[in-house]
């Protein structure tokens, strides 16, 4: 695709929203057939594909089985299999993590995924069922593919990371509100959640990405953040949180605990505000 347009800055722009265009096509276009010609054969055929599709699109159950690997090398102190088990699910290079930077990884891809991989896809699932859910699930993984901020993918992904910060923005700041209710539901400090969700939520390049990574910092009086290694390079990054505790490999199944409570609380909500609409119009 790249080589088709000029190497230029305008050229590598207009090149990724042409990579955009199609892949929303495609990707929207594919599941959109499929369940019209399931809707012509049978009602129970294309109820039954809907459900698949929309179990799928989820990524709550994958989340967890990920990051609970992570938790189980630290408790068999096998750092070198947890660093493994960690970099399947994070960007970052993790080969001289240490506990702590890979516990802090695990629990920071819970918070920020919870967002983007589980409570996103319910919202634009409820909003328009798995088609529209389809359109967000290709923008997301586009923008993890390609939204980098880096010498080869600066221009070339910035309509995809737009496109992205857009999509996201009203989800991830459902999701903040969640993780706050579910820090008081599980006895985890909810005070705190809100304290830090207010101080930090903008502690990130990304609009969207702080919001339920401080909500659960907060929630579990832990810092989370800060300088990382991408690709080699060491990026510069401010904490999210105020470390009240060390952090610890039980914050991972913590913060998994705030993703499960938090996305059934988003379930809920966001479906009765949609049979409440529902009704009134």
């Amino acid at each position: 695709m790249r080589n088709i347009f000029p190497k230029s800055e305008k050229g590598e722009k207009l090149g990724g929203c042409f990579l955009v265009f199609i892949v929303l096509f495609v990707s929207t276009a594919i599941p959109y057939s499929i369940l019209w010609g399931a809707k012509q054969v049978n009602a129970w055929v294309y109820f039954f594909l809907q459900v698949l599709f929309c179990y799928q699109l989820l990524a709550m159950k994958s989340l967890k089985t990920e990051s609970m690997k992570v938790y189980h090398e630290l408790q068999q102190k096998d750092l070198q299999k947890a660093r493994y088990a960690v970099s399947m699910i994070v960007g970052r290079d993790t080969q001289n993590l240490t506990e702590e930077g890979v516990t802090k990884a695990a629990v920071e891809t819970v918070a920020e995924n919870s967002s983007d991989g589980v409570i996103a896809p319910l919202f634009y699932m409820i909003l328009g069922g798995p088609v529209l859910c389809f359109f967000y699930k290709a923008v997301n993984t586009m923008d993890s593919m390609i939204g980098y901020k880096n010498e080869k993918y600066l221009f070339f992904g910035r309509c995809a990371a737009r496109l992205d910060d857009v999509l996201n923005y009203i989800p991830a700041r459902i999701a903040a509100a969640c993780f706050i209710l579910a820090a008081y539901l599980l006895g985890y400090d909810g005070k705190n959640a809100y304290t830090i969700f207010r101080q930090d939520r903008y502690q990130h390049q990304s609009p969207n990405s702080a919001q339920t990574e401080a909500a659960c910092a907060g929630a579990l009086r832990i810092q989370l953040a800060g300088d990382a290694w991408y690709f080699g390079k060491l990026h510069h990054k401010p904490f999210i949180g105020d470390a009240l505790r060390p952090i610890e490999a039980e914050d991972i199944k913590r913060a998994n605990k705030l993703m499960i409570t938090a996305s059934l609380l988003a379930a809920a909500i966001m479906s009765l505000v949609k049979v409440a609409v529902c009704m009134i119009l």
